[in-house]
């Protein structure tokens, strides 16, 4: 099975449970942030960045409740090791950033904060707050920071229940033309 295969196989057994005590499933969640990279016409890495940006959701087979229970399940960073198998660092590294973005926004974007779902605000704390001074100054050098702030507002947006979207299988010819092919 492909790389590509096994990404639908993934949001196929389990894209359906419940995002962290969001109105959506995982696998809306996701859809709903790759649509909105492509309607502000985001590269394809960036779009592809957007639907994968939380399928370590769904492979560190955690419960769904991990966040209710104290532990953050570095979701950002399972799924950057496991896409790197097959994605070069325009996919993976907004990915791994997002979940900094969003302590980065918290830190400098004083209305930010309160506009977090009740969800976010509790993984916010799990993930260690807001970031500060040198930590925001850090996390803006560091390469990919923009397209990891962008994935973040889409991540934000993306938490409608029953909006129309397209099937994830939308996304095949993208994913297929952005993964790198592996080497035998």
């Amino acid at each position: 099975m492909n790389f590509v295969n096994e990404i639908f196989d993934v949001f196929e057994k389990r894209g359906g449970t419940a995002y962290l005590g969001e109105p959506v499933s995982v696998l809306e969640h996701s859809v709903q942030a790759a649509r909105e990279a492509e309607k502000a016409s985001a590269a394809p890495s960036l779009i592809v960045a957007a639907l994968l940006h939380d399928v370590g959701h769904l492979i560190h087979r955690l419960p769904e409740d991990v966040a209710d229970r104290g532990i953050d399940s570095r979701h950002q960073e399972v799924a950057c090791g496991w896409l790197s198998q097959h994605f070069g660092s325009e996919v993976t590294e907004p990915v791994r950033l997002h979940v900094a973005a969003k302590r980065y926004l918290c830190g400098t974007d004083p209305g930010y904060l309160g506009r977090l779902s009740p969800a976010s605000i509790l993984s916010l704390g799990l993930q260690g707050g807001p970031l500060i001074d040198d930590e925001a100054e850090e996390f803006v050098r560091s390469s990919y920071s923009q397209q990891a702030i962008l994935l973040r507002r889409w991540d934000d947006l993306a938490k409608i229940p029953g909006l129309a979207i397209p099937e994830v299988r939308h996304y095949r010819a993208l994913l297929e033309s952005t993964a790198r092919r592996a080497v035998v």
